[in-house]
């Protein structure tokens, strides 16, 4: 059985097709253990570490930073038992024949897994699970084609190897790592899990790979007194071995600072519709033209809420707890849901699946783009269960940590547009949901209270509904009452529950 290990690019979605590789976490020759994350990949939903199905020692690197490729294409080769000895290589066997020609790199990696040796354990990913099915991360099962190069805007182009013994061809490097430059330039984004910015220098976030971090530990080099010679100032394994040897560190090359987009003689900028964007677009397309909606406006003095939440931040157990309108209004919807389960509800054709549970989606705008994660059957939680899920949720879509996993099933959404100033909006569905609300900016107003105006805290909703599934009169209802739990939610709390 042959030692080395082909690992192909999963299916990192519910049918997502490709994923754009944003960064090696190992290099050519590094040591590796089962499940580590060995690439960072981002796809129409998340970016997504990817961990090793084998341990042992990274033999080859198919796709450079920057390329786009396709479910089921080979990314990386795995020595599964470096212990074992220096591999034979077909170049190897033909040397020592004196008749047979030298293999291509292309014959090379043709032959460096047969599909049945690259079986591993049931339920691990690309194993059999049960019911015979190919197991992958999330949805349906990889796709055999060939990668689109799409090399992002910048980035340093792989240069072309000149084949050696121990084959080194278009971008793949087999066998043991040369000491020349290598033939994939090092990833040129920031470590996400470490903030951005330069390695070193007081207060900045070191960038550095964790195998250099690791040689960093194992060498006693406190990274933070290094300078980087890597992209973007990022710290290499060349430099923290200098570090533990005494020599000097050379200075990194200025990085140029980002600057406006910039355009060309005709005064237009083309930006390409990819990732998380085409996503949006094409859901936001399909449930347009698909559902027909209705959207219904209420607008609700929310004084009385806004004040219970200045109590509930002051008692003692939740003092340690995020408590925002945005938790008032979610258990305002799970409540309404309770009373009007319909509206839960999925159209499926000739037939109407209405769900008991109630993934609560909450619309998140991110550096990547709007995505919609939701807290899993969110009417099971206790408020202050659903304060630490959604300070969760919404932390994790800041940094950008979002899987694909949390994004997917949603029931119900929310779209937060008060944080934007804006009074309401008519949102649109997202792909099998009936509904979604949108929560305006809470704004002091005059309003009408026990008949005289007063300076009151005023808030609109905006509901949007499949009028396929809610007619007029079940869509009033709903928003109706989640309008009445804002405005005495004490109130609704003792006549509903």
């Amino acid at each position: 059985m042959s030692r080395i290990k082909t690992f192909n690019l999963p299916d990192l979605g519910e049918g997502l097709t490709e994923g754009e590789i944003l960064a090696w976490l190992v290099e050519v020759g590094d040591t590796i253990e089962l499940n580590q994350p060995i690439v960072e990949v981002e796809t129409a939903k998340a970016a997504v570490e990817i961990p090793a199905k084998w341990a042992g020692q990274v033999q080859a690197i198919h796709h450079p930073q920057g390329t786009t490729v396709e479910v089921g294409t080979p990314i990386i080769a795995i020595d599964t038992d470096p212990g074992a000895g220096p591999l034979e290589t077909p170049s190897t066997t033909a040397a020592s024949d004196g008749d047979l020609p030298t293999p291509s790199a292309a014959s090379l990696a043709a032959v460096q897994v047969a599909p049945a040796e690259g079986m591993v354990e049931p339920g691990l990913i690309g194993g059999v699970a049960p019911g015979g099915r190919t197991a992958v991360l999330v949805g349906y099962g990889p796709r055999t084609t060939a990668a689109k190069r799409r090399p992002r805007k910048g980035a340093v182009p792989a240069q072309t190897a000149t084949p050696t013994p121990a084959g080194v061809d278009h971008g793949v490097v087999v066998g043991d790592k040369p000491a020349a430059t290598p033939t994939i330039p090092a990833p040129q984004v920031h470590d996400r899990r470490n903030g951005a910015g330069g390695a070193g220098g007081a207060g900045g976030a070191v960038l550095a790979k964790p195998p250099v971090r690791k040689l960093a530990k194992d060498l006693g080099v406190d990274l933070g007194t290094l300078t980087g010679s890597g992209p973007l100032g990022s710290i290499t394994r060349e430099d923290v071995q200098r570090a533990a040897s005494g020599a000097t560190v050379p200075a990194a090359e200025p990085v140029a600072a980002t600057t406006a987009p910039s355009f060309g003689a005709d005064r237009e900028q083309r930006i390409p519709v990819k990732g998380v964007r085409k996503l949006t677009a094409e859901n936001m397309s399909r449930s347009a033209f698909t559902a027909p909606h209705v959207t219904e406006f209420l607008t609700v003095d929310v004084t009385r809420a806004m004040k219970a939440l200045d109590r509930l931040r002051g008692r003692r157990e939740w003092r340690d707890v995020r408590v925002s309108p945005l938790l008032l209004v979610a258990k305002a919807v799970l409540l309404a849901v309770q009373r009007h389960p319909m509206v839960n509800s999925t159209w499926a054709g000739d037939e109407i699946v209405v769900k008991e549970y109630v993934n609560l989606g909450i619309a998140a705008a991110t550096e990547r783009g709007l995505i919609v994660p939701n807290v899993k059957d969110a009417g099971r939680l206790s408020l202050r269960e659903l304060a630490d899920a959604l300070t969760d949720l919404v932390q994790t879509a800041k940094s950008g940590r979002t899987s694909p996993a949390a994004m997917s099933g949603g029931t119900l959404t929310i779209t937060n547009v008060g944080v934007f100033g804006v009074d309401t909006g008519t949102p649109i569905l997202p792909p099998g949901e009936s509904a979604i609300l949108a929560f305006g900016a809470v704004r002091e107003m005059p309003w009408v209270h026990k008949g005289k105006v007063k300076v009151r805290q005023v808030t609109t909703l905006g509901l949007s509904f499949d009028h396929r599934i809610i007619d007029g009169e079940l869509g009033s209802k709903f928003l109706r009452d989640i309008g009445d739990f804002l405005t005495d939610p004490e109130a609704a709390l003792l006549a509903w529950t």
